[in-house]
């Protein structure tokens, strides 16, 4: 069997051969299932059918709880999947609700849970979805909400947007796959001509469908292996022509395009056989990692856009960005065989998908930290730049999120096992599951039930179910991080040649109940953020630890049935690690009783935690905005006595400390600075806004700008009310300029009844003079000049309207 050596290694017992490569050899090619077709690159892995790999166990319990959970539920909580009027309802393609991108999100995730757990009620409900999607196809070819026709205005008229369409072709595929209905590849078809047929100037115009375009062209490549119509490839050539420039490095710093697109290169690699596609695909997530991503969890900072200087551990990501992440890895993997890309997918999966969401899978947040001590609905921008209750768990809300989401465990799960190259078998992502696949000369099909508890435990039990011998390679991942696996057969220990970062290939005439143990050393490792002050991260195996952290659950309104919650500490957050000398020697692992079943990523029931000693840093604080405060440089002094604490998965913690500063003693230990006193106080501030929003430098285009960051006094009406700015040191002022905030026929917030301009004296607030009086008019600056005063605080002292509230876009001190 030819191979790519990793070290040339071959180890032979009896009848078994084991091997190490780098991956499978797509040369051998893959009969029983489709994979890519010449000229396309051969696939070195090929995804296997929906149904053909079934979880159990823990990951059982993630499917079952997510359709049980707001997902499978989510026609009681989102307007978006409201029937009437809804656009991808109508076997007409018309309506004016819900014809963009939330149905299919939804459906994408929601129909392969329904294949997976073989829920009839669920799978009736899909296809409800389904079948008037399959009936939309106009003459020419174009399928789905006509609304999305003409969108993008451009002088020869309003042209598609057709990213929606992306979306429903992956939920057509998968229904496809699990069903053999015909009439898909048949749409499929017509709607690639239509799209073919597009204008080249008038096709993927920006912005998300022209980013997210390698979605179309996976899509073109998935019907080209099942039909062989060359025409198809002519397609992948426009699509990529007219695409975003991912192949030149990271087009676009949106956190979800990021996750999504950075792979784009790696698709097109496919077609066109140029390694360097592929290289780019890798590189552009290096770079947003080394930009924006020096933290644990296998993602960056980008709570909406990363900014530059905002890279600390206590930025956020999406859970979109965590499920796009996922399937860009899980993409990547099979048509690259490289080991790598499963790596990054189980670090997102286990590390931070599982906090983003309540254990009970019930509701979610926007965003997710790695460092976050609180988890409420207070707005915490610009410290994160989405305002409004992000990090809130909330069934009802988070629009994209709350529907996206559902992809991720089911694909996750429908990854876990591939076809590979020579008809053989891989074991890509490790969770308790049952695979049934064709494999062999013959192409007789096989089970093999894997029992684990990983990714809590070393151990890997693999039991072969099949009628009659039949030889095929089995292809089994080692993680980089695993440097000595070990591999036995039928109790027999196998030599193991080294095989980090790549596979194991044991080759062998398999029969019905022969039994691989393979066992993957988990040995705990630290990794220095340099980037941010040497702060570091503990892992063990595949996760990543957190200090385990007590959470108060206070319910934040919403249903009895469908609560919302805000999550507050009930212990200290803020410890620097104490580190030993070696480091990993400082960390003693406790295994808990678990049955392998029952929810493992919840703070009080994690299967494994690290005992460990730290000291608290009194300093380090939450900053005005609610969020961790940034960390400062490690080695830190501290005079907190030395104390035992307890570290748990990072995704177990939805309230979680992950990145650590670390202790010193010696001379280059230094103080941690309090944090700055905010500059900007007010008498009340509405929770969905923040006071930072007066002075950012963001020019409101009218009081009733909807797209700046806003300070209200929502919801006090007709009150008085203040806002003061401190000043760094004595000053002499003699103007404001404020810019009101007014959103009549959308809120119930107006210009005020009154304003007075007011200075501090040190004893005091005195009216400036001669007329203290500033303008309260919309859709402009309200300038106000006064004699000059030296101070060091001036504030605005606001009469509310009777009946209305007020608020403030942008204010000047000069």
């Amino acid at each position: 069997m030819a191979v790519n050596p990793i070290c040339g290694g071959e180890e032979r017992s009896n009848e078994t051969t084991v091997r190490a490569v780098k991956a499978p050899d797509g040369g051998l090619g893959i009969r029983h299932y489709a994979s890519n077709r010449p000229p396309l690159v051969p696939s070195p892995l090929a995804k296997l059918p929906v149904g053909a790999v079934r979880a159990r166990d823990w990951l059982l319990t993630q499917l079952e709880l997510e359709a049980d959970g707001f997902v499978g539920q989510l026609h009681e909580l989102s307007r978006f999947l409201d029937a009437e009027g809804n656009a991808w309802l109508s076997p007409a393609g018309e309506g004016e609700a819900s014809h963009w991108e939330e149905v299919p999100y939804w459906l994408k995730g929601y129909g392969d849970l329904a294949y997976l757990l073989e829920r009839p009620e669920m799978i009736a409900e899909a296809k409800r979805w389904i079948e008037p999607v399959l009936q939309s196809q106009r003459e020419d070819g174009y399928f789905g909400p006509r609304r999305n026709l003409t969108v993008i205005g451009t002088p020869r008229g309003l042209q598609p947007d057709v990213w929606p369409n992306m979306v429903m072709l992956n939920v057509l595929q998968s229904y496809h796959e699990y069903t053999g209905d015909p009439r898909v590849p048949e749409l499929m078809r017509r709607y690639f001509r239509w799209e073919l047929n597009l204008p080249e100037e008038d096709f993927l115009l920006p912005y998300w469908q022209n980013q997210r375009a390698s979605d179309n062209l996976a899509s073109v490549y998935w019907l080209y292996n099942r039909t062989g119509e060359a025409w198809l490839l002519e397609l992948g050539e426009k699509i990529f022509r007219r695409m975003a420039r991912w192949d030149q490095g990271v087009a676009n710093w949106h956190g979800v395009n990021m996750a999504q697109c950075f792979r784009a290169p790696g698709i097109f690699y496919q077609q066109k056989g140029d390694l360097a596609l592929l290289d780019r695909a890798w590189s552009n997530y290096e770079e947003m990692r080394r930009q924006y991503g020096q933290v644990p969890g296998g993602l960056y900072g980008a709570d909406e856009n990363c900014r530059p200087g905002f890279g600390d551990p206590r930025q956020a990501a999406e859970t979109c960005t965590m499920v796009e992440m996922m399937l860009s890895c899980e993409m990547l993997a099979a048509l690259s065989g490289d080991v790598k890309w499963a790596d990054v997918c189980e670090d997102v999966a286990f590390n931070s998908l599982p906090a983003s969401m309540t254990p009970d899978l019930k509701a979610l947040r926007y965003l997710t930290s790695p460092n976050l001590a609180v988890s409420d609905a207070k707005n915490k921008s610009p410290g994160v730049q989405n305002g409004g209750p992000m990090f809130c768990m909330d069934p009802y809300d988070h629009r994209c999120c709350q529907h996206n989401v559902s992809h991720g465990w089911p694909y996750f799960t429908e990854h876990l096992w591939m076809a590979a190259a020579g008809d053989g078998l891989a074991a890509v992502l490790y969770a308790p599951s049952t695979v049934r696949a064709k494999v062999g000369a013959e192409g007789r099909e096989v089970a093999v039930t894997e029992k684990t508890r990983y990714p809590f435990d070393e151990s890997i039990v693999l039991t072969v179910a099949a009628e009659g011998p039949i030889a095929f390679p089995l292809y089994l991942r080692i993680p980089a991080w695993c440097s000595a696996p070990s591999l036995r057969v039928n109790g027999r220990e196998l030599p193991t040649p080294a095989a980090a970062g790549g596979w194991l290939v044991v080759e062998r005439t398999w029969r019905d109940g022969d039994e691989a143990v393979l066992t993957l050393p988990m040995p705990i490792r630290l990794r220095v953020w340099e980037a941010n002050h040497n702060s570091v991260s503990v892992d063990r195996g595949p996760l990543t630890y957190s200090l385990k952290i007590g959470e108060r659950y206070v319910r934040h309104g919403r249903t009895e049935k469908w609560p919302s919650w805000e999550i507050y500490p009930t212990t200290d957050w803020n410890y620097g690690l104490v580190l030993s000398d070696p480091p990993e020697s400082g960390f003693e692992p406790i295994l808990r009783e678990w049955d392998g079943i029952r929810q493992p990523f919840a703070a009080d029931s994690a299967p494994i935690l690290l005992r460990t000693k730290a000291r608290k840093i009194p300093e380090w604080q939450l900053d005005h905005h609610g969020l961790v405060a940034p960390l400062q440089p490690s080695p830190v002094r501290s005079d907190e006595p030395t104390e035992e604490v307890l570290l748990i998965p990072m995704g177990c913690a939805r309230l979680r400390i992950s990145a650590f500063p670390v202790i010193g003693f010696g001379p280059d230990a230094v103080r941690w600075q309090p944090p700055e006193v905010p500059p900007i106080e007010a008498s009340h501030c509405f929770e969905n806004d923040t006071v930072a929003a007066v002075q950012d430098g963001l020019v409101p285009r009218s009081s009733g700008d909807q797209g700046l960051p806003r300070f209200t006094w929502w919801p006090h009406k007709g009150s008085w009310e203040w806002i003061t700015r401190r000043l760094d040191e004595p000053k002499r002022i003699s103007a404001v300029e404020v810019y009101w905030f007014d959103d009549t026929g959308v809120g119930g917030c107006r210009v005020p009844e009154a304003c007075r301009v007011q200075s501090w004296d040190g004893a005091d607030w005195r009216d400036v003079s001669p007329n203290a009086a500033v303008g309260v008019e919309k859709d402009r600056f309200n300038r106000l000049e006064f004699e000059p005063v030296e101070t060091t605080r001036v504030r605005l002292y606001v009469k509310l309207r009777d009946g209305y509230s007020g608020g403030i876009l942008e204010w000047r001190v000069e």
